[in-house]
């Protein structure tokens, strides 16, 4: 497997990379219980080229007022983007993701590595290693 060490002799098998791609049972749970609204949850920018997860509050015109945390912030209407569903958290497969855009990218990649899922795929049959040395 591109990216493992090699723990044994070469004609050894290689570690099973499943711990590190699937989730647990719990783990799903746990993710399905927090706060979802189809129609208002969306990714909101941070200032520090992040994103933050936020409640739509109201719209107007080119403007829509967002509550993150317990802060109400306004943005433009391009700025911000949608959430996806629980059931895609820490999906293993990114381009299954409803929403294909950058902040669902990003928190799907933090979200599988501090969970110590370091292999995730994109599209057909790529890899990608998150774990950093």
């Amino acid at each position: 497997m591109p990216g493992n060490e090699k723990k044994g002799a070469n004609t050894d098998p290689d570690p099973d990379p499943a711990p590190y791609l699937f989730l647990t049972f719990e783990m799903k749970r746990a993710d399905m219980a927090k706060p979802y609204d189809a129609k208002k949850s969306f990714w909101t920018p941070d200032g520090e080229g992040g994103f933050l997860e936020g409640m739509l509050e109201s719209e107007n015109g080119g403007k829509v007022q967002v509550m993150v945390g317990h802060d109400k912030k306004t943005f433009k209407k391009e700025q911000i983007q949608q959430v996806n569903p629980r059931k895609f958290e820490k999906c293993e497969d990114m381009s299954n993701l409803t929403y294909l855009n950058e902040a669902s990218v990003l928190h799907n990649l933090r979200s599988r590595y501090q969970a110590k899922l370091i292999y995730t795929y994109s599209g057909c049959s790529a890899w990608l290693s998150i774990l950093t040395k």
